[in-house]
């Protein structure tokens, strides 16, 4: 990937020299250029076309902001009620990431959205203690979790 990007810049900053216009609008117009010459020799790399990696980490981000936003809005329903209704629990989530710095960006995730914290990594790291200050099926939130946070996870670093 980081190769396919260099390459890119490389020949943006050739068609830059070539057609004589050292501005910005020139350099983006030689980027363009270069991402399609370089999406017609894919197949010429290993990995895969680095704007897919690249969409896979705006869909994460976007994704963790939707969530970010949905547990805040959850977060103050249960801080404006009158009575406690909450159900905090502790729960074992077990993952399916094998790199540690793809369980610390899932464990880092979790623990930024509201209402939720991963308090210990089990030694072997297939197995995050998480909890979660209102949470009424396990399995519901396993599933989530695994539907969200992890499958955006493997998609941005698993090629």
């Amino acid at each position: 990937m980081a190769v396919q990007i260099l390459l890119n810049v490389f020949l943006a900053l050739v068609w830059m020299f070539l057609s004589n216009t050292f501005t910005g609008v020139g350099f983006i117009t030689g980027y363009l250029l270069g991402l399609i010459m370089l999406y017609m020799m894919r197949h010429m790399f290993k990995s895969r076309f680095y704007l897919h990696r690249v969409w896979a980490v705006i869909k994460l981000f976007l994704l963790f902001f939707k969530e970010l936003w949905n547990a805040n809005v959850d977060v103050v329903k249960h801080a404006m009620k009158p009575k406690i209704t909450m159900t905090p629990a502790f729960f074992a989530y077990p993952t399916e990431l094998t790199a540690d710095w793809e369980i610390t960006l899932l464990s880092n995730l979790i623990t930024l959205t509201p209402g939720t914290i991963v308090v210990h990594v089990s030694d072997d790291g297939k197995t995050l203690y998480i909890h979660a200050i209102d949470l009424d099926d396990v399995d519901e939130a396993i599933a989530s979790i695994q539907n969200t946070f992890e499958k955006a996870i493997v998609e941005v670093t698993r090629t």
